[in-house]
Parts: structure tokens; C-alpha cells; sequence
């Protein structure tokens, strides 16, 4: 039978990958917008088949209307926490008064859970909601994707194209971090959002890395050998970091601050997913690391 799923968030860079891969599986595909969002955004998710509908997000009743005889809602809102807290609390109430039975929440990132609270902001404000969803009634899945594979393209210490170096914290050097592309983020979460029988948590990655083997990828891709460096112990990291945040109060408004995106590389080394559900869903293509590194590299 056809489901319906609704997306918040789908003019963004994930949501509206997740939008077109409910389509492609068939599914009829909502989409919740603000007033005055950029039409050309709005036409774009027509043209793909989405039914958006612009509304007033602080409503409940009105998102409680959009939501009537939805399956699944699936959030891939982004932003801190007027967003990632009230908006996304805004959007929950709004499909439990329209007895929507799943809700798939915007944590599309590392498995928080097992982590210290107070050691990365935007986790923090993933838990804050999530405690309020774990309250409801409604049936939650969560889909903990490691970090998006993009970052490997930008110059972060994992891999700086511009200085040749590939770099980590403590004795990690073999320590595998989790990456996943979009495309297999957004394909995994449209099955998850057409299965009513997934469980509370999802673990994914496209691939597991260490800086080793991304060294070794890098030089079969390119013929040439980065650096390979120890910056620091994750504790003089840590405290780094705090320093980071305390000199930079500023960038408590920033959802891209320079020590928050200090917080996220120390979560990837504290942490990763021991159990992939990856083959929960068998029609899928993940990609591999090497694919993918040698795809921005060759």
C-alpha cells in the first residue's frame, strides 16, 4: 500500500535528496515550508513530485492539518535551537494531534548517546529534543549517520588537500571514524521512514576510516604521500576546545562556530558505531571509501 510521508526541512541540501528517494519508492511526498520560502526552492520539490505546502510553522494547527493521514514524518531540519528544539517540538505536536504513528527526528550525525553531555553543543540540543520526543506517544527512529563524507573535501585536520596532511588526536592513528554520503543518508532514512517496524536507533556509514587508510587512499588516488601527523592527546584537545568556546562567546549563535566544529572532530574520535545496520535494507548502494575519496581526488 502507498504511504505518505511527510519531509520538515526539505528545501535543504538532505531533505531534498530524502524527498526524492520516498519518490523513488513510490511513496505520495509532503513537504512543509514557510511562508516566503524562495520560490525557486519551492518549484524545484514540485517538479520532483513533492506536494508542498506553505504554512506557518509556529502552528500547530497548521502543521496538524498538513500532517492528516501522513505515515511518517521525517525531519531534516537544521539550525541550533530555536530550530533543532522549538521548531522541531512545533513540527511533533503538530503530527501527534494529527495521529501521525513515526516520526524520524533531525539527528543525522554520531551516535550521541554514548557520549558526554556538555562536550558538544548541537549533540546537546539533539538530546534536548529528544528527551521531549521520548515523552510523546509516538514512535521515534533515529538515524545516527557518523559525519557527512563532504567534509573530507574541505580542509579539515582529517585530510588538508591545501597542506598535504592528514592528521588525528591521540594514539588514533588506526582509530575507524564513520562517514556517510547524503545520497546514502537520504536513501537509508526514505526505507526507514516506509518501515513501520524500525527500531529506536539506526547506525550508518557508507565507510569506516582510520587516518591511515585514508593516507593510503590518498596515495593510490593521487601517487602522492601526505603528511601524517599527532596534533595533540584528546585531553589537551578537549581543553583546547573549551578555550576555544570561552574566547568565542559569538559563536554561540553560529550553527558553524570554529570550536564547534572543533567539538565535532573530537566526537569522532571518542566515539563510533560498533553495530551498522546498513543491510537492513538490501537495495541500497553504499559507497565505498576509496570510491568516494578517489571521486574529488583523481
Amino acid at each position: 500500500m502507498e504511504k505518505t510521508i511527510l519531509v520538515a526541512g526539505a528545501t535543504g541540501n538532505l531533505g531534498k535528496r530524502i524527498c526524492g528517494e520516498l519518490l523513488k519508492r513510490s511513496a505520495e511526498v509532503r513537504a512543509i515550508v514557510r511562508v516566503n520560502t524562495d520560490d525557486e526552492k519551492i518549484e524545484a520539490l514540485k517538479k520532483m513530485g513533492v506536494n508542498v505546502i506553505e504554512i506557518d510553522l509556529k502552528s500547530i494547527e497548521k502543521i496538524a492539518d498538513a500532517c492528516q493521514d501522513v505515515d511518517c514524518v521525517v525531519s531534516a531540519l537544521a539550525g541550533l535551537g530555536d530550530v533543532i528544539v522549538d521548531l522541531q517540538k512545533t513540527v511533533l505536536d503538530g503530527a501527534i494531534k494529527a495521529q501521525v504513528s513515526r516520526f524520524i527526528p533531525s539527528d543525522f550525525c554520531t551516535d550521541y548517546n554514548a557520549l558526554v553531555p556538555g562536550e558538544n553543543r548541537n549533540f546537546d540540543l539533539r538530546r534536548q529534543f529528544r528527551a521531549y520526543l521520548d515523552s510523546t506517544s509516538i514512535k521515534a527512529c533515529s538515524i545516527f549517520n557518523g559525519a557527512f563524507a563532504d567534509i573530507l573535501k574541505y580542509n579539515t585536520p582529517v585530510l588538508n588537500l591545501k597542506d598535504r596532511s592528514i592528521s588525528y588526536w591521540g594514539d588514533k592513528e588506526e582509530w575507524k571514524l564513520d562517514f556517510t554520503t547524503m545520497d546514502n543518508t537520504a536513501a537509508f532514512t526514505a526505507e526507514a521512514a516506509m518501515d513501520g517496524n524500525a527500531p529506536r536507533n539506526l547506525q550508518i556509514a557508507s565507510f569506516q576510516i582510520s587516518p591511515k587508510m585514508i593516507w593510503d587512499d590518498v596515495r593510490e588516488a593521487t601517487g602522492h604521500e601526505f603528511r601524517m601527523q599527532k596534533l595533540s592527546s584528546l585531553e589537551d584537545f578537549a581543553q583546547s576546545i573549551k578555550k576555544q568556546r570561552a574566547d568565542n562567546p559569538a559563536g554561540e549563535a553560529e550553527l558553524y562556530a570554529k570550536w564547534q566544529q572543533a567539538q565535532y572532530m573530537y566526537s569522532m574520535f571518542s566515539t563510533q558505531h560498533h553495530r551498522l545496520d546498513n543491510l537492513r535494507y538490501d537495495n541500497i548502494s553504499w559507497t565505498t571509501e576509496f570510491e568516494y575519496i578517489n571521486s574529488f581526488l583523481k
